[in-house]
């Protein structure tokens, strides 16, 4: 089982940016899948983007061409570079360790999760 652990979430004003990582340790990192997560107030749990071992990636219509995934296999760390947000990103962000297959990503290990407030 992979053990994360996520850091970088805070408060900004919109059209902002903030950096997420999201550090791995425990079994092999290189091998999974990564995604990130976010869940609002009275939402559910959505997946915002994600990227496979070979790093291919994909996101959620809400954040394309803002929010950009991506992995340091030698560092065991997976990023999440989030710009021009917006107060509909206020969220709890969560880093995740699964795999992908067949052309969806299925959810493994999660992280503790990071809070990130985005004001008017």
């Amino acid at each position: 089982q992979v053990q994360l652990v996520e850091s970088g979430g805070g408060l900004v004003q919109a059209g902002g940016s903030l950096r997420l990582s999201c550090a791995a340790s425990g079994s092999i990192f290189s091998g999974n899948a990564m995604g990130w997560f976010r869940q609002a107030p009275g939402k559910q749990r959505e997946l915002v983007a994600h990227i496979t071992s070979p790093g291919s990636t994909n996101y959620a219509d809400s954040v394309k061409g803002r929010f950009t995934i991506s992995r340091d296999n030698a560092k065991n760390t997976v990023y999440l570079q989030m710009n021009s947000l917006k107060p509909e990103d206020t969220a709890v962000y969560y880093c995740n360790a699964g795999t992908y297959a067949r052309g969806l990503y299925y959810s493994g290990s999660w992280g503790q999760g990071t809070q990130v407030t985005v004001s008017s």
